[in-house]
């Protein structure tokens, strides 16, 4: 268990990730049946090491993500007590309004589907939809999100977002107590580590989503030919088989040394890794106990791509 920042709660440092649980075959590749969703989330609510779960309004079609988890926290009676689970506002998926009303509405949206009167910590979900200004003007969905904290129905506020300037941007403003940015803290990637160690300085709660780029530093370069959700260079292609190569020689899953890569990083409180069934409940935790020699992680760093490459490459 870890405190989450300066927000006073505390988090396990695996978060549990639920995309995977709405159903999109068109991002992840497979599909997720109603029943299998709720069985995931049931063996994280039993689980005595995963005391934090992330999902969001716009996870799957008319937020499959959220109803599922609420059909597993309805079946158990609720929300265990020691357990924090994460939302995030989205726009409305017909129109793309993301004013501090539809904020509003998105919030009351999720908390009917997950049967909660309150919620823990709430993110504004990828403001790179909206500019800057459209979401801190008066109105506008940042000031939305503190009326909210204010009227009690939400305790901590957090962005979750990609590109790591306009995370930044937003936690300049001192709304948010947590940051949650993805794929830009992996094996292949630094762009958030100067992002993430000036939030933890601060005393903002650092979240690192997608440890896996995206899936291809655990299901394997040559399985997964896609990196961060898009298509990959060639380059980084090559970087990622170097470090599969270096991992198989060692005797070590790929995947172990990705996830322990953020896991090990003194200024993240927990990483969110996606997960899509009960088995992968249990492997996500074998992997993160692997032990991982020091010569490892220096060949690893040796095959480290150019930041050119990197999401968001350094100015």
């Amino acid at each position: 268990m870890t405190e989450l920042g300066r927000t006073g709660l505390r988090v396990s440092e695996i978060c549990v990730g639920t995309s995977p649980l709405a159903d999109m075959p068109f991002l992840y590749g497979y599909a997720v049946s109603e029943d299998r969703a709720v069985a995931t989330v049931d063996a994280v609510l039993q689980n005595p090491v995963i005391t934090f779960i992330d999902t969001s309004n716009g996870y799957g079609a008319d937020g499959a993500a959220e109803r599922r988890i609420g059909a597993a926290l309805q079946a158990r009676g609720g929300l265990p007590p020691g357990t924090v689970l994460a939302t995030k506002v989205d726009p409305d998926p017909r129109t793309g309004d993301f004013s501090g009303a539809r904020v509003r509405q998105s919030l009351a949206e999720s908390m009917e589907r997950l049967g909660l009167d309150h919620i823990d910590l709430l993110h504004l979900h990828d403001p790179e939809r909206i500019t800057f200004a459209e979401a801190t003007a008066p109105g506008g969905a940042v000031e939305a999100l503190a009326d909210l904290q204010r009227e009690g129905l939400v305790s901590h506020l957090g962005v979750a977002g990609g590109p790591v300037a306009l995370m930044r941007q937003y936690l300049d403003t001192g709304v948010f107590e947590v940051v949650l940015t993805h794929n830009r803290y992996t094996l292949l990637d630094r762009s958030a580590e100067e992002l993430f160690r000036t939030a933890h300085a601060q005393g903002i709660g650092v979240l690192n989503a997608a440890p896996y780029g995206g899936g291809m530093l655990a299901k394997g370069p040559e399985r997964q030919t896609r990196y961060a959700y898009g298509e990959r260079d060639a380059r980084i292609a090559r970087a990622a088989r170097a470090m599969a190569a270096a991992s198989e020689r060692a005797g070590i899953p790929l995947a172990a040394a990705a996830l322990q890569f953020s896991l090990r990083a003194p200024f993240i409180d927990s990483t969110v890794v996606g997960v899509s069934s009960p088995q992968r409940v249990t492997e996500t935790l074998a992997l993160a106990e692997i032990p991982i020699p020091g010569d490892l992680w220096a060949e690893l760093e040796s095959h480290l791509p150019s930041p050119g490459l990197w999401l968001d490459p350094p100015a």
